[in-house]
């Protein structure tokens, strides 16, 4: 009987797609994914100490957020892209000792201005930009049957460092000061990372393989062929980064200002700051769970799904406020929300040559943290001109109605395409 790797080569596949070395691949990749993802939490943390050392305005403190955020965004395409050419193993080792560099640098910050280009172009945009997008694209190249599942285990990571992190750096900041934080998050993660880019040593099985032609591409290769675009492939990047955009306009929404309208209605920031915690949580549920959607109806279906479900439970927030309600909409809002981000990346490995995986990715799940940047900041303008957050939860109703309007038109037009391709060709008498 033959064995899994006979079975692979067999169906023309690298014997290790699937097999324990794309398992044990990714079990590194989510630790790289938690420890680079330190750079997008520590800065929301140090936030008070950083305004009250540097005797500064919380909007200007809150610029070294920003700038990290775009930094994280925008530094994705370009690690993404240096891992189509050469693989992610070096992107990730010099991601360690930029970040420990970046870390170094800020703890010797004078100003905020330092700080915050320390914090945005070192930190953000050389260093934790790796551990998510380029993560991602690297490790959907290890699998087929499971890559929606192994795609959103990666993905978890994110979270993941958004749940460890702040309470550690809360604890050290409280108890050592934040520049010396800073400088111990920094030896911690030329420690971490450069020993677990060694897990990455290798390329990706079909960087070797032979290349075939691209549909949609003729004057292209690609080391095998995608399915055939439902829209020609500029016009499909486009929507997904206008996707991208959208529903993260919406799914910021409750993230970024469900601490504050619970102080608003009364409840008091605590309690709002533990229905954050819930959504954080349930989000890796969420990534979970999409994952094994995905394997069973792929990308776009799991996309369209957990849209429409985020919609409904940005709904649920307008006419319900009362305590519990928040608390029990807020776990929806988690469950729903959490697989929309890693869906792209595999509509993107469906339908794009994988040797652009990592600068394709890359491009959307920058376009989605642009959207969650807009979004709040649009969050708190609608707040600011009506005087409530009912109409800014209608906001994102709106934002995320886009989003499900993309998805459908892609979902009809490859129908469309489908029935096309598989209609018979009449011959000739």
């Amino acid at each position: 009987m033959a064995d899994g790797s006979q079975m692979a080569h067999a169906a023309g596949r690298s014997p290790d797609i699937d097999l324990w070395p794309a398992w044990f691949r990714l079990l590194a990749a989510l630790a790289v994914s938690t420890v680079g993802g330190v750079g997008m939490w520590s800065v929301v943390v140090v936030l008070p100490a950083i305004e009250k050392d540097f005797g500064i305005s919380r909007a200007e403190a809150s610029f070294a957020y920003t700038l990290t955020m775009l930094g994280f965004g925008f530094g994705g395409i370009l690690m993404g892209n240096l891992a189509d050419r050469m693989g992610i193993f070096r992107p990730i080792a010099g991601a360690g000792l930029t970040l420990g560099l970046g870390y170094l640098a800020t703890a010797y910050a004078s100003n905020i201005w330092q700080f915050a280009i320390a914090h945005g172009l070192v930190i953000g945009f050389l260093g934790s930009s790796v551990s998510f997008g380029p993560m991602i694209a690297d490790i959907s190249h290890w699998f087929e049957r499971r890559r929606g599942i192994a795609v959103a285990i990666c993905a978890s990571g994110n979270y993941l460092a958004g749940t460890i992190w702040p309470p550690i750096v809360q604890h050290l900041v409280a108890t050592y000061g934040w520049r010396q934080t800073h400088v111990w998050l920094g030896l911690f993660c030329i420690v971490a990372m450069v020993p677990l880019s060694l897990a990455f040593k290798r390329r990706h099985p079909r960087a070797h393989a032979v290349p075939v032609s691209t549909p949609g591409r003729p004057d292209q290769t690609s080391t095998y062929a995608p399915q055939p675009p439902p829209v020609p492939l500029g016009v499909l990047q486009i929507l997904l980064i206008v996707a991208g955009v959208a529903c993260c306009v919406a799914m910021s929404m409750p993230q970024v200002h469900i601490v504050a309208y619970c102080g608003d209605l009364g409840y008091g920031v605590a309690r709002g700051a533990e229905m954050l915690s819930l959504m954080l949580g349930l989000g890796i549920v969420s990534r979970l769970i999409s994952g094994l959607v995905a394997d069973r109806i792929g990308g776009t279906k799991t996309l369209l799904l957990g849209s429409v479900l985020q919609g409904v439970a940005l709904l649920l927030y307008v006419p319900f406020d009362g305590l519990m309600s928040l608390y029990i909409i807020s776990g929806l809002f988690g469950l729903f929300q959490g697989g929309i981000v890693p869906s792209y990346a595999l509509i993107v490995r469906q339908y794009f040559p994988p040797e652009e995986a990592g600068a394709r990715v890359g491009m959307v799940l920058t376009a989605t943290m642009i959207g969650m940047a807009f979004g709040g900041w649009m969050s708190g303008v609608v707040y600011d001109v009506t005087g409530n957050y009912q109409a800014a939860f209608l906001n994102g109703v709106a934002w995320n109605a886009i989003n499900v309007a993309i998805v459908l038109f892609i979902l009809w037009r490859g129908k469309a395409r489908g029935r096309s391709v598989s209609r018979p060709v009449a011959q000739p008498a």
